[in-house]
């Protein structure tokens, strides 16, 4: 064997060895599976780069804290603390650049707002997500200072919620979805996301509502209302109808769902006499009270918003829901309402 050929054979075993260690360096680098299983790692503050490295290794999270220590160390990688999701079909690289970028996870959580549902309920809902009692997200939405703020911030809140008769000025307003929402946030936060919901409804009728003679407050006041006495979309409209109708004609509006709201009580409960009497700024019922309450009675869907700008052309004045059958029947005059009443059984 010549010299030559010696030095090819060395040069040759040595190109394969380094293509062995490299191709070795490569694989390590690669997910440790193909599954696509999430693990949450957290990198406590003041760790090393190799107490995080070894961490990923007990965690089954990378093939080799070797090549880990080679590849954070030669690179120079800025590891931040914090809470990561880590997929096991990321490579290192991968898992090292969410470190590096600081992708912190956050576990989010899910809260359904009902339409049609008051504030009440919806504190009750914050509540029991965030732990806290509904008395404290009360006492946050009703906070007049942090309404002041909220007013600055959203072009369809006026001073019309500060009003001291209001039972909660907040109602109406808080748009009814459903919300996906990060573990750590607030009631404010939560608040703000559905108010940030309601802008972003309320935006097309912008022009409706700054040419309209009635106020953003008194057009979702309407609105709920409407949302409490009719389900379809051609009763809701035409009970729209009637609301213009009785106003323009300083009529009381005369409707139950104010009354209900008036007292506290939940739609399908006993109303009583003293209730339907009680003289309290919301109760349409008294014929001494004329026009809208003094705000909206529950968070009405976009469907019972735009009813208020969508009224049927009709000549009735009455009508009467039936709770149990969602079924409305409309009225002309007082004689047939009477006689409305009557043949249906109603009260």
């Amino acid at each position: 064997m010549t010299r030559k050929t010696k030095i090819i054979i060395i040069i040759s075993s040595i190109a394969l060895v380094v293509a062995f260690i490299i191709g070795l360096f490569i694989y390590s680098l690669s997910p440790v599976s193909k599954n696509s299983e999430k693990v949450i790692f957290t990198i406590e503050a003041g760790s090393s780069k190799k107490d995080i490295i070894d961490d990923l290794k007990n965690a089954d999270l990378i093939k080799s804290k070797i090549s880990a220590y080679i590849y954070v160390y030669a690179g120079n990688k800025n590891l931040q603390a914090g809470t990561y999701q880590i997929d096991r079909n990321e490579s290192l690289g991968e898992i090292i650049k969410k470190f590096s970028a600081g992708e912190i996870y956050r576990e989010v959580f899910t809260l359904t707002f009902v339409e049609g549902k008051r504030l009440t309920n919806y504190a009750k809902t914050i509540a029991e997500a965030l732990e806290i009692t509904e008395k404290e997200v009360i006492n946050i939405v009703n906070n007049q200072e942090y309404l002041k703020e909220l007013i600055k911030k959203y072009w369809f809140l006026s001073e019309e919620i500060l009003n001291d008769d209001l039972y909660y000025p907040l109602e109406g307003y808080l748009f009814p979805a459903k919300y996906e929402f990060f573990s750590d946030t607030t009631v404010e936060g939560i608040i703000e996301k559905m108010l940030d919901t309601t802008a972003l409804r309320l935006e097309p009728y912008k022009e409706k509502i700054n040419n309209s003679k009635y106020s953003t407050h008194e057009i979702l006041t309407m609105a709920s209302i409407i949302e409490l006495e009719a389900v379809s979309k051609n009763d809701r409209q035409t009970v729209s109808q009637v609301i213009y109708r009785r106003l323009d004609k300083n009529w009381s509006l005369g409707m139950d769902v104010t009354a209900y709201y008036g007292v506290q009580k939940e739609m399908g409960e006993t109303l009583y006499k003293s209730d339907l009497n009680n003289n309290n700024p919301y109760n349409t019922r008294l014929t001494s009270k004329i026009g809208l309450p003094v705000g909206p009675i529950c968070n009405p869907s976009l469907d019972s918003i735009d009813a208020v700008f969508n009224p049927t052309n009709t000549e009735y004045m009455y009508f009467y829901a039936d709770i149990k059958t969602g079924i409305v029947y409309f009225a002309k005059t007082s004689d047939e309402f009477t006689k409305l009443i009557k043949e249906i059984g109603g009260n």
